[in-house]
C-alpha cells in the first residue's frame, strides 16, 4: 500500500475534509433507530417503507463483501489526474483493507486525495452507522415525484439536526425493491473553514432487482484549492475472496476479482 505523504498547504485541506467529512457518509448502513413515516401517495409510502426495511440488512457494498475499487481523481487548477483500481476486502478488526492493483498518475493527487479518501472509508468504518443512515431517526422525508414505468420514488431529505455527515437533497428509492437508486446533496456541516461547498452524488445500478454497480462522484469546493474531484466506482467481487487471493498468488490476480455484471 502506497503511504500518505506530509500535508501540504491548501492541498491538505482536501485531506481534511476527506477525514472529517466523508468518514460518515464512504460507507454508511446500519439499522434505523425510528422507521415510523408515512407520505402520500400510497406507492411512494410503500416503497419508502420497502427503503427503511432494507436498510438494516447487509449492502453488497459494506462488511463482509469483497468489492472491486475503481477510484478517479483529478485537482482540475493544478492540472493534475490519478486513478486507483484495488480490492476492498474485510479484516479481523471488521475495517477495510486495500489490495492495490493498479495506481497512476500524479503525485499530488495520489498522496493527498486518493489516498486520503482511503483513509476516510477506515474511519467511516469505525462511525456509528445508526448517527448517519438515512433514516426518520436523522432526516425528514417529504415526498416530491415518481418517475418510469417501474416507478422511481423522489423524496426529499432534510436533516433533523446539523451534524457532521449529514447531506441536504434528494434520494430516488426504486419501488419494486426500495432500493436507493439515487442520492444527491450538499453536507450540512461544512467539516472546515476552509470548505466552501462539499456535493455528493451517489447512483446504484440494478439487475432484475439486484444492485450490481455503485457509483458515487464528490464535487469539492477548497479555498486557496480550487477544486477536487472524485468518482469512485463499486462493484461486487467475483468470485469471492478465497479464490482471488489464490488466483493472485499464481500470478493472475488481476484478472480474478471481476464485477457481477461486465
Amino acid at each position: 500500500m502506497f503511504q500518505i505523504a506530509p500535508a501540504r498547504t491548501g492541498i491538505s485541506f482536501v485531506g481534511a475534509v476527506l477525514a472529517l467529512g466523508l468518514a460518515s457518509t464512504a460507507l454508511a448502513s446500519g439499522p434505523p433507530a425510528d422507521t415510523t413515516v408515512s407520505v402520500d401517495p400510497p406507492g411512494a409510502s410503500l416503497a419508502l417503507e420497502r427503503y427503511l426495511a432494507g436498510v438494516a440488512n447487509n449492502s453488497p457494498w459494506s462488511e463482509p463483501n469483497t468489492v472491486l475499487l475503481e477510484i478517479d481523481a483529478s485537482l482540475p487548477r493544478l492540472a493534475e489526474r490519478g486513478n486507483l483500481r484495488a480490492i476492498r476486502h474485510w479484516s479481523e478488526r471488521q475495517t477495510p483493507d486495500y489490495q492495490v492493483i493498479r495506481i497512476e498518475g500524479g503525485a499530488m493527487v495520489k498522496q493527498q486525495v486518493i489516498a486520503r479518501y482511503l483513509t476516510a472509508e477506515k474511519e467511516a468504518a469505525a462511525t456509528p452507522a445508526a448517527s448517519v443512515a438515512v433514516t426518520p431517526a436523522n432526516y425528514k422525508f417529504r415526498y416530491l415525484a415518481s418517475s418510469g414505468g417501474t416507478p422511481v420514488y423522489a423524496f426529499q431529505i432534510t436533516p433533523r439536526h446539523k451534524r457532521t455527515g449529514l447531506i441536504k437533497g434528494e434520494l430516488w428509492i426504486d419501488g419494486a425493491t426500495g432500493v436507493a437508486v439515487h442520492e444527491a446533496g450538499y453536507l450540512v456541516k461544512r467539516p472546515s473553514i476552509f470548505i466552501r461547498r462539499l456535493k455528493i452524488t451517489r447512483d446504484v445500478s440494478l439487475s432484475d432487482g439486484i444492485p450490481y454497480l455503485r457509483a458515487t462522484h464528490l464535487d469539492i469546493d477548497v479555498r486557496f484549492a480550487g477544486r477536487a474531484e472524485l468518482t469512485i466506482i463499486e462493484s461486487p467481487c467475483v468470485p469471492p475472496l478465497s479464490t482471488i487471493i489464490a488466483a493472485q498468488e499464481s500470478g493472475t490476480g488481476e484478472q480474478s476479482c471481476k464485477r457481477a455484471k461486465q
